[in-house]
């Protein structure tokens, strides 16, 4: 599937980026909350995990709203498809086989997902969903970006934390007219080679705890 990514940067006041902070911390917490049923259950199917996961989410974590939910389930499934499913993952289900799987742990820095839904776009600016309400930025967005927009499927927003006092939103288009489930796609920039062989890299805000060291 033809796939672009576009980084705009952000630069938050110290009042903004506290509140930047705040939502990381809140997915963060909300992937951790989802990691376990994954475990359990071996389910990274993003639907039926919504089934087994969802209601009791937002009874734990109602301040994080419906759609945010929804896109921190959409965080642990593409997490738990490159531990348990990328190829070169000594986690491997296939590798595993009957023996338990292990468990996700997301830092507070983790990326926090966007849509339609948490985040829009004006002229000139941007606004984003976070836990006290709207938050809103000034900027301009590349010409690559701008005409991407009329030609091709927004499928997800991005937003990352740079250095400590600065962001990045990615926005990953994909042309509509391909055929693909999203489930398919693997995370990005996890992927390196060692000596010839593909190897698999858990990003920094990743870590993946084997279940010999699991507790109940």
């Amino acid at each position: 599937m033809t796939t672009l990514n576009v980084a705009v940067p952000l630069a938050p006041t110290d009042e903004q980026r506290q509140r930047l902070q705040a939502l990381q911390r809140a997915f963060a917490r909300a992937c951790n909350l989802l990691a376990p049923v994954v475990q359990q259950h071996r389910c990274w199917n993003r639907v039926v995990l919504h089934h087994l996961a969802y209601r009791q989410l937002r009874q734990a974590m109602p301040e994080l709203g419906s759609q945010l939910a929804c896109n921190a389930i959409y965080s642990v499934c593409r997490a738990a498809r490159l531990v348990y499913q990328h190829p070169a993952s000594p986690f491997h289900v296939q590798r595993l086989g009957q023996r338990p799987l292990p468990l996700l742990r997301f830092a507070d820095a983790c990326p926090v997902y966007f849509d339609r839904h948490t985040l829009s776009l004006r002229r000139g600016g941007v606004s984003m969903f976070t836990l006290d309400g709207r938050l809103r930025f000034d900027l301009q967005l590349p010409d690559q970006l701008v005409q991407a927009f009329g030609r091709l499927r927004l499928r997800e927003i991005v937003l990352t934390q740079a250095t400590p006092t600065a962001y990045t939103l990615t926005f990953t288009l994909v042309d509509p007219h391909e055929s693909g489930p999203d489930e398919s796609h693997p995370e990005l920039h996890v992927q390196s080679q060692t000596a010839g062989e593909g190897l698999a890299v858990w990003p920094d805000y990743l870590q993946v705890e084997p279940a010999a060291h699991v507790h109940a």
